[in-house]
């Protein structure tokens, strides 16, 4: 707001400080809000990263088995192996929201007991192994990409967050304290002059005075 969009009063000026008091104050309450968000957002940076490994690791060891049992079967047997699938499974989703940000929550659960669609006999075992690891797996995948999702709406608020504390910081807070120092130099100047006046006033009246005892 420019000077000379508001009166220079006293009753402005004090009005003009609490604004500033209140936009300081709103200032270290965000910045506390981005300081545990930052937070929060490493703690859960760190669990994906030791979950994606964990991941890349099992995921390795599963396509691994499930190449060995590839090679012992004909394609065919294996198209028949893979077309219906060995159980079934429950997502169940919800929000949970903390620091203002909804993230997502995924639940994941077998609804059935794992029949696999060939009898186990006639398959190489590490076809068997790899099925049991994907089972194990699929969970953890699922729970992945919550953490990934969790880590994407986090650092998109605290951009935002932190855009929000620099326009503060370095825009609004600068203004409100140039105004109020311009209302200073206004009402100091106003003072002077009202001084002044005030002298030349005096000054006459003596001469005035003076005059008339002549």
């Amino acid at each position: 707001m420019a000077l000379g969009q508001i009166n220079p009063t006293r009753m402005e000026l004090t009005k003009l400080k609490n604004q500033l008091a209140i936009t300081r104050r709103g200032h270290r309450l965000l910045k506390d809000k981005q300081d545990e968000m930052i937070r929060q957002f490493m703690e859960i940076v760190y669990k994906t990263r030791d979950l994606r490994d964990e991941v890349e690791k099992e995921t390795s060891i599963a396509l691994d088995s499930f190449k060995k049992g590839r090679a012992k079967v004909r394609k065919s047997e294996l198209s028949e192996m893979t077309s219906v699938p060995a159980v079934k499974w429950i997502l169940e989703t919800s929000k949970s929201k903390s620091m203002s940000i909804e993230t997502p929550r995924l639940f994941f659960k077998m609804d059935s007991k794992i029949e696999p669609p060939y009898a186990l006999s006639s398959v190489p075992q590490e076809f068997d192994e790899a099925l049991i690891k994907g089972f194990k797996l699929l969970p953890k995948l699922i729970e992945l990409a919550q953490y990934e999702k969790t880590t994407e709406m986090y650092a998109k608020e605290i951009e935002k967050t932190r855009r929000r504390v620099n326009a503060i910081e370095h825009i609004m807070i600068p203004e409100q304290v140039a105004l109020i120092k311009d209302i200073k130099t206004k009402l100091a100047d106003q003072e002077m002059s009202a001084t002044i006046r005030v002298m030349k006033s005096k000054e006459m009246i003596i001469k005035k005075n003076q005059s008339n005892r002549k």
